[in-house]
Parts: structure tokens; sequence; C-alpha cells
């Protein structure tokens, strides 16, 4: 199926072919025609399937067949909710880049920022609103937004939003919205609390679920080297300095990580910037347009900041501390392989981070290839296990000698 066998106004249909948009992704196909009836929809899919363009692409479509108002100013129709800055953006310019030749006009509000310029637009009269919860609750707050002509409302990454402490400011701006209303939920995960929201501000909603181990994850080469926590900048320069990495989006779990990853590869003579929440907003977005521009080839970042983040042709990702969340995970790979392109996932695991990897070799289905030529393997040695365990207290974890044992055997089954 093609874009142009869904009903697309042939205004939107131009601009995607302008960007080479022909055959729509799995998602895009199903929630397209759902959401151009004017059904509300539940999307459970994680990064790179397409959900930006798929609840874009029939808004900007439905918002152009309402009768234009005579106003030159305008109140918002349509609201979308995002988790963090970068998305806010991401979605943003997908708006734009869709609606390049019809009249809608979208606008971003978020947090970090001086608010005037925000509110400037605003009031100059806007289509598409953008929003992170917590900018768009201080400026209803002002009265700059008014939310009483929403005809679409969108939660993206609602999980996160949840994660990120939203979830009040979330149900408080829905309570703002008329009651009718279309609503449209997108989330990787569906937690208790978001499928409770969902039950209660969607009606007779179609759902639609791309399974994280879909063809997208798959179409992503996936390999994993097991190293000592001590020797993970030193396997990191290593690897970066390789010639198959042309960009890299390295991950960390925390920001100070984030922070000591970039010290630690500028003693290698690498350059890197961090992203993450204490950065400010201008220095979280030179940092990435720096990365797209290719000006730089490695930028780490933690999950909340990535959360979003569209680079196009993005060769690598790096996990340099596994996630705690098997499903983050897959987020993170999905930051290559986009589009169906070809893309690299390596991963570091350390003597601690055993189980979060059987974790995620579970969600996904298969096991990761171990990379044999390491030139930093793990360490089998009784000292090194006896510092793994807490002090007076028989060893609980498996030996590094018995982890490789039962790895072996698992391959010989697979064989």
């Amino acid at each position: 199926m093609q874009f142009k066998e869904l009903n697309i106004h042939p205004l939107i249909l131009k601009a995607l072919r302008n960007e080479n948009y022909e055959v729509p992704t799995p998602i895009q196909e199903q929630a397209i025609p759902v959401i151009l009836e004017g059904r509300d929809l539940l999307g459970c899919a994680q990064t790179g399937t397409g959900k930006t363009a798929a609840f874009a692409i029939p808004t900007l479509q439905l918002l152009g067949e309402e009768k234009e108002t005579n106003n030159a100013v305008r109140s918002p129709r349509s609201l979308v909710l995002t988790p963090t800055r970068e998305l806010a953006l991401q979605v943003y310019d997908s708006f734009c880049t869709y609606g390049k030749f019809t009249k809608c006009r979208p606008c971003a509000i978020f947090g970090g920022v001086p608010q005037n310029p925000q509110i400037n637009k605003i009031k100059r009269g806007v289509d598409v609103l953008v929003a992170t919860p917590g900018r768009l609750k201080d400026l209803m707050d002002q009265g700059v937004v008014d939310l009483n002509d929403i005809k679409i409302l969108i939660l993206d990454e609602a999980d996160r939003m949840l994660d990120m402490g939203f979830i009040h400011d979330v149900k408080y701006i829905v309570s703002k919205t008329p009651v009718q209303r279309q609503t449209l939920l997108f989330s990787a995960t569906m937690p208790p609390a978001i499928a409770e929201m969902a039950r209660k501000i969607l009606k007779e909603p179609v759902k639609i679920e791309v399974a994280p181990d879909s063809p997208v994850i798959d179409l992503i080469d996936q390999h994993i080297y097991y190293v000592d926590k001590e020797n993970k900048p030193n396997l990191l320069i290593d690897v970066l300095k390789g010639k198959t990495v042309e960009s890299a989006l390295v991950f960390a779990r925390t920001k100070h990580g984030a922070d000591k990853v970039v010290r630690q590869l500028a003693k290698g003579n690498i350059t890197a910037h961090a992203i993450h929440g204490d950065k400010s907003q201008g220095a979280r977005q030179n940092a990435l347009n720096n990365f797209k521009n290719r000006n730089s080839r490695v930028l780490v970042a933690t999950d909340i900041a990535a959360r979003g983040i569209d680079i196009e042709g993005l060769s690598h990702v790096i996990n340099y501390d596994l996630p705690y969340e098997p499903e983050t995970y897959v987020h993170r790979i999905g930051r290559t392989g986009r589009a169906g392109l070809d893309g690299s996932a390596i991963s570091f695991c350390d003597f601690d981070e055993i189980k979060l990897l059987t974790e995620i070799e579970k969600l996904i289905g298969k096991q990761i290839n171990e990379v044999v030529d390491n030139p930093y393997p793990m360490l089998n040695n009784s000292q090194a296990i006896e510092a793994s365990q807490p002090a007076n207290k028989p060893a609980s974890k498996p030996t590094r000698q018995s982890f490789y044992n039962g790895r072996n055997r698992n391959r010989a089954r697979h064989k």
C-alpha cells in the first residue's frame, strides 16, 4: 500500500513526496484511516515505527476540512502533549513538514526557555499546539492559552509523561478540553495508571499495537560486549575509533554518568557532548544540532533527554549502561535503523547487569550476539567475584565462569 491509497489530501501528499515518503509504516497504514474516520485511538508502539506521522498527517487533514474561521487570531484546535522539549520540537517539525502546503499554523511550547516568544506566537493564532505539560499548565494559569476549541487531543509517549511525574498535570489539562473531542493516546508500554487513564478519556477506541519484536527491531544488528565496569571507558573509546562508527548515540543511566562519559572520551581524544535534564535548553539544542549536522559524531544522553530524538542516518546506538527496564532497550536501539535503513546497536554488560540482559533478551525473543573479539573481556577471577558480594554474605550470584558456561549451553541448544 502507498500513501496515495489512504485518501490523503493532495497538498499533504505533495509534502510527503517531497520527503520521499511513499509507503506507510504498519502503524501509519492502520492508524491514518481510523483517525480520518474521527474515531478515538489507543496506539501501543515503540519508537522508530513512524507514529508521529501516523497522527500528524490525519490531524492536518481533519483540521483542513473544517470551515475556516474569519478571525485573524485562531485558538488551537488540536493539542499534542509530549513529555520532553526535544520531542515537542520533533513533533512540531513534523507538522511543519507535512503541512507545508496547507494553511495550518503549528506552535511548540516548552520550558527551559523564555516564555514571551511563545506567548507572542500563540497570540498571533495557532491551529496545532504542541506542548510539554509543565509549560502549558503555566500558560493556562496565566490565561494565555484557551483549550475550549480543541477538536483533536493527542497524548504522545504517555508512559514517559507518567515516569516524569506529569500525570497530574496531564489530567488537569485534559479536564480543560471539551468533552466532545477526538482523543488519540500513544504509549510504548501500558502500565496500570496509563491503562486507567485511557479507559477514562477514550471513547470506544480502536486499539493498534506494534509489538517490540516487530521487523523494525529485526533490521537492527545487535551485539553485546561482556566487560568489567572499570573497563567500560576504554572499551567505548576503542569501539568509537572503529571505522564503521559514523555517528553514535551513547546512552548513560544517569546525568552524572553522561557527563563522566564525556570527560572520559575527551581523555581518549574523542569529542562528545551530553544532553540531560540539568543542561539548559540552549545547550541541549546546540549539542543536538551539532550532532544532526555531523559537526560532532558522538552524543551522550540519558533516556529522558533522548526520548523523541529523531536523527536521520544514525549508524550506531551504544548502551554504555544497560537500562533497568527492558522496554527502554527497545526504545534506545530504535533510534537507529529507522525508515527501513540498516542500523547497529552495541551494548556493554558488566557482571552486575547480567540479569538486566536476560530480561532484555526475554522481551525481544532472541539472544543478542556476543562480540568474541573483545579487547577488554570480562575477567574470570575469584577476587572480582568476591568484590561483587556484600560483606559477610555467602555468594548468591553465579560466578562468571558459570555464567559463560550457561551461555555456551544455550548456544549449543540453538544450533
